[in-house]
């Protein structure tokens, strides 16, 4: 880690802090600049790579969080891991009704290429193309005439009798052994990412589950780093009871202070441009730890300060830039996806949840709109499916997204 100094006094020589030099970097997935917090789910992953060198067996890798704490910039960290180690790689993004083998077969196919570098059969690897491309064309409905047909864009002729029964149980089993096979001739392994795993179909996420647990079982060179909301778990033991066994689970959270200190102190040292004490209470205390918002905090801090080093002021004069970006890009844009029936709901969550940022009973929601139960289990599994609230047990619902419900009691509506 880089080191920072943090200043608790004026230095003698006043320098602007430059706005163009502001290290900090809020968006989605966006890589901050100090990763700070996650050495424990880098090394666990490390240990992965090497198990799997070496011919181990190996469980499959699952994240859980709410939205905001860095689930898909650490994919993205563990995917640069694997490809520094010679692996096979592919990344996808479940959405919800979405069929699960046209991301897939992009995913794989890029993992294949990967292989395929340092492949000396090539005939091995046109037959493993082939059999991707069995499996993706099955995409097609039967009766699909051939104008509408989805062509996967694989440039091998497509196998049959493998990975193209159309159960997806039994075809992914075939492709993931197939492909693992591929990665052990050239003495490495595959790594397939999927984020927003929660929204993966009943039916294919009961196939990962399958295919995984038969991969574990012959300590096949793949592993599937699936990372969701926090009810993920949940989902995937509901597919399949031996789940919980399958994969390890790493829950991702907030940051403590000392590593939140260093996702701000570390990048504004490296700019040589101080920070003091206070500046940093005060922007853990707006941010509450969550790496997004230590981002956006951070560069509305940086791009307020006038001086040399940043003081708590200028975290008091950039809040309200910072909450009010995180109003239209974080918070808003979820919010206006939201029908009528569905915010209500929410502005009720927000109401019940006061001064605290955990779930509620679904009957004391109904309560305090006045309603049946049943009446609201519509909006609550809307809401569940757009993925704005999240069930962790029978009963409670809570928001995926923290600081959520002081947005709304906000929002003055």
């Amino acid at each position: 880690m880089g080191e920072y100094r943090i200043n608790t006094r004026l230095p003698d020589t006043l320098r602007d802090v430059d706005p163009v030099r502001n290290p900090f970097a809020p968006g989605a997935g966006q890589r901050p600049p100090e990763l700070a917090g996650r050495e424990r789910e880098l090394q666990a992953f490390e240990v992965v790579l090497e198990r799997v060198a070496r011919g181990r067996p190996e469980r499959s890798l699952v994240l859980t969080g709410l939205r905001g704490v860095g689930k898909t910039v650490l994919l993205g960290e563990l995917r640069s891991m694997a490809i520094r180690r010679g692996w096979g790689t592919g990344k996808i993004e479940a959405r919800p009704d979405a069929d699960l083998r046209r991301p897939l077969s992009a995913a794989l196919h890029r993992a294949v290429r990967d292989l395929a570098v340092r492949h000396r059969a090539p005939d091995q690897v046109e037959q493993v193309l082939g059999v991707l491309k069995a499996f993706a064309l099955r995409a097609n409905a039967d009766n699909a005439r051939l104008r509408d047909r989805w062509q996967p864009g694989i440039d091998a002729p497509a196998a049959q009798g493998r990975a193209d029964s159309g159960d997806i149980e039994i075809d992914l089993v075939e492709l993931f052994t197939d492909v693992a096979e591929l990665a052990k001739d050239v003495g490495t392994g595959v790594a397939l990412l999927i984020d927003e795993m929660q929204d993966v179909e009943p039916d294919d996420i009961s196939a990962l589950c399958a295919a995984c647990h038969e991969l574990s079982q012959s300590g096949a060179p793949l592993v599937v780093v699936g990372a969701g909301l926090p009810h993920l778990p949940a989902v995937l033991s509901a597919s399949k009871s031996y789940s919980e066994r399958l994969f390890r689970y790493a829950r991702i959270d907030r940051l403590d202070r000392t590593d939140a200190d260093l996702a701000v102190g570390a990048p504004v040292g490296r700019e040589e441009v101080g920070i003091t004490e206070a500046a940093m209470d005060a922007l853990y205390e707006q941010s509450g730890g969550y790496p997004y918002f230590i981002q956006a905090y951070g560069k509305a801090a940086w791009d307020a300060a006038p001086k040399d080093p940043i003081t708590d002021e200028d975290v008091r004069v950039a809040a309200p830039e910072a909450e009010a970006e995180l109003a239209v890009g974080f918070f808003g844009a979820r919010y206006e996806r939201a029908t009528p029936a569905e915010r209500e709901y929410l502005r009720s969550m927000a109401e019940l949840t006061a001064g605290r940022d955990d779930g509620v009973q679904t009957a004391d929601v109904a309560v305090y709109l006045s309603r049946k139960p049943s009446s609201l289990s519509p909006a609550r599994d809307s809401l569940i499916k757009k993925g704005l609230v999240y069930s962790g047990e029978r009963g409670q619902i809570a928001f995926t997204v923290p600081h959520f419900g002081h947005f709304l009691r906000t929002r003055g509506e």
